[in-house]
């Protein structure tokens, strides 16, 4: 297979996943050359090594300096993994290529990562659980597909340990999601690790202070984790998701680095703008259904998303250099030129999984 070249760390988990799904071996060059600590970070070179465990007779080379990495992708095996994950990033940093890959291994895999639960710059445990799971089952993932949070860890000591269930399908189904619905219902979950559990209680009031006056039909859960299962840290946060009468669904987060009244407020309110970019996928997980989409049997899938995230712009391209896979980007409402809403189709590869064991 023809070699695939990118320069620099931008997208460089799902580039990895990208080349493990595609088979195509992957050259990274110029991995922060330019920088006072050039090459690979630490949680960059952990995500390499748990590839490693999930497949069989991958190598990867990374240069003497750290600036290049190449991949050539082998057979995703699956089956138990532990993996300890670094506290520069947090599980969801992991979580998310994994997703990806998981559904197509030889068979189902027991993730279970150790390190920080929630942080500011990736997707929490309880996002991955309540919206990214319920995103992978619209591709027919769905039977004994969970995430068991076992302990939380709040950054910067962690602690925390989750396992990924996920089950082996054939291929994935088509999709075709154009509604996004009216939003009927707002979850989410307050939690507080090492610290007074009033502080769950207020982020709740001051979420409600906001999301009351839009709708009745709201449920703020406060999660308590004592003793050993909250991690080694003190920390809270909290994470919102609305649903729609099509279980479109979009969510925020917001974790501790502000009063427990400040944080609700910028997580309701990052919660109101997401409902308003409207679509069926809110922005952090358009990659994700992205890859999914062109990874379904050969048939045109069809996706409502609002504006596309520059992350998502950028696993667009990365899908076209892997899969040779365009997509066709149409405004959602043509008559309406306010809208931002766009209809995003592409024709699946009918990416049938090659590494499944036949019974």
């Amino acid at each position: 297979m023809s070699l695939v070249k990118f320069s620099g760390p931008e997208a460089f988990s799902y580039r990895l996943a990208l080349s493990i799904l595609s088979g195509r071996p992957v050259r990274i060059d110029g991995i922060r050359s330019s920088d006072t600590n050039p090459g690979l970070r630490d949680y960059e070179i952990s995500l390499l090594r748990l590839l490693e465990k999930v497949t069989n007779g991958t190598t990867i080379e990374i240069s003497y300096t750290g600036t290049s990495v190449l991949l050539k992708p082998g057979v995703i095996t699956g089956g138990p993994v532990t993996h300890d994950c670094p506290l520069s990033r947090s599980v969801g940093y992991f979580l998310e290529p994994m997703m990806l890959l998981a559904p197509f291994s030889k068979r189902p895999i027991l993730l279970t990562l150790r390190g920080v639960t929630s942080n500011d710059e990736d997707l929490s445990v309880d996002l991955i659980r309540t919206v990214s799971l319920p995103h992978l089952q619209m591709f027919g993932i769905s039977e004994g597909l969970e995430l068991r949070i076992k302990k939380r860890g709040a950054a910067p000591l962690g602690g925390g340990e989750v396992q990924f269930l996920c089950p082996v399908i054939k291929q994935a189904k088509t999709l075709n999601f154009v509604a996004p619905g009216k939003i009927k219902r707002i979850r989410g979950i307050a939690h507080a690790v090492r610290i007074s559990p009033q502080f769950s209680h207020r982020m709740i009031e001051a979420a409600r202070s906001v999301l009351n006056r839009y709708i009745p039909d709201i449920y703020l859960y406060a999660d308590v984790y004592k003793g050993e299962d909250s991690g080694k840290s003190p920390g809270y946060a909290l994470t919102l998701l609305a649903e729609s009468t099509t279980s479109a669904i979009h969510c925020s987060e917001a974790v501790s680095s502000m009063t427990p009244e400040d944080l609700a407020l910028s997580a309701a309110r990052a919660l109101l703008v997401e409902m308003a970019r409207g679509g069926c996928v809110d922005r952090k997980h358009q990659p994700l259904v992205l890859v999914m989409m062109v990874l379904g049997s050969e048939d045109v899938g069809r996706c409502r998303m609002g504006e596309l995230s520059p992350r998502a712009i950028q696993v667009l391209r990365d899908i076209r250099d892997f899969f040779g896979t365009s997509f066709k980007i149409v405004p959602a409402e043509a008559s309406d030129e306010d809208s931002s809403e766009l209809l995003v189709s592409c024709y699946g590869t009918g990416y049938v999984n090659p590494n499944r064991a036949v019974a």
